[in-house]
């Protein structure tokens, strides 16, 4: 794991700071901004800063590639997120009108406390309809977010990545930090110990594998036999390797469930 990140935009790594500003980190991207331009505040809370122990490239490569990124999707070119599922655009003219989002990105900045911050997060549509990179459209902010949490709280325990583990958790059991995505039906989660919960490990290095960690899970959350909501995810799943997509469209084909 990388450990020579700077730290000293933070009050130390033991302090709750560390964790508010994981969440902080990438809001430039809300803004349609990149890193190079962005302010170093919003509405006066200090944003983009540095995340240490190399969680933020760990959770990139979880989701793209490395290397000198190529446009592809030559028709989009904006932070607004493609759906996997409907292949659209997520932009809503009501939804992020200036004001709206404005106030959508300050309620996920203000609260100093780390473990509201994240379910802030968990909840927010608004960060769901911003990809992690405009050249990467599939893939989405919030989860990348989530899973840049994860890993540093992780890894301030003293775990590194190949410790990590993939597990299924009850719909209500949200483990702060660390639980990467929250539904209606199940929670996932990235942690050191399953504690008898279904669990896959993550591998040997952060890279794109959603697909074959899914499939090594030890048992899995849906109903594949009889629910077309749970075979079309599941599915699907098996073929998604970036881990923010694949979370994303965890949550567009639930909510496509649900308001059915």
């Amino acid at each position: 794991m990388g450990k020579n990140a700077s730290l000293s935009s933070f009050q130390g790594d033991g302090s709750q700071d560390v964790m508010v500003a994981a969440y902080r980190h990438d809001v430039h991207k809300l803004n349609g901004k990149t890193h190079g331009a962005a302010s170093d505040t919003f509405h006066g809370i200090s944003v983009n800063q540095t995340v240490p122990h190399g969680a933020d490239g760990h959770a990139s490569a979880l989701s793209r590639p490395n290397g000198k990124p190529d446009q592809t999707v030559d028709t989009h070119k904006t932070h607004y997120r493609l759906s996997l599922l409907t292949g659209e655009s997520y932009y809503d003219s009501k939804k992020f009108s200036r004001p709206h989002l404005s106030k959508a990105i300050i309620d996920l900045l203000t609260d100093s406390d780390p473990e509201t911050t994240h379910r802030a997060w968990l909840r927010s549509d608004v960060a769901s309809g911003f990809n992690e990179s405009i050249y990467y459209p599939y893939t989405s902010l919030k989860y990348h977010t989530l899973l840049v949490a994860a890993l540093l709280d992780n890894y301030r325990a003293g775990h590194e990545f190949a410790d990590l583990l993939l597990i299924v958790d009850d719909a209500e059991e949200i483990v702060p930090h660390r639980t990467v995505y929250a539904g209606d039906r199940f929670a996932l989660r990235i942690d050191e110990n399953a504690n008898g919960k279904p669990w896959a490990r993550l591998g040997s290095r952060p890279r794109q594998s959603w697909a074959s960690t899914w499939k090594r899970l030890t048992a899995h959350p849906l109903d594949v036999n009889h629910d077309k909501y749970d075979m079309m995810l599941d599915a699907n799943l098996r073929r998604i390797w970036s881990w923010s997509t694949a979370l994303q469209y965890i949550e567009d084909l639930e909510t496509r469930r649900g308001n059915a």
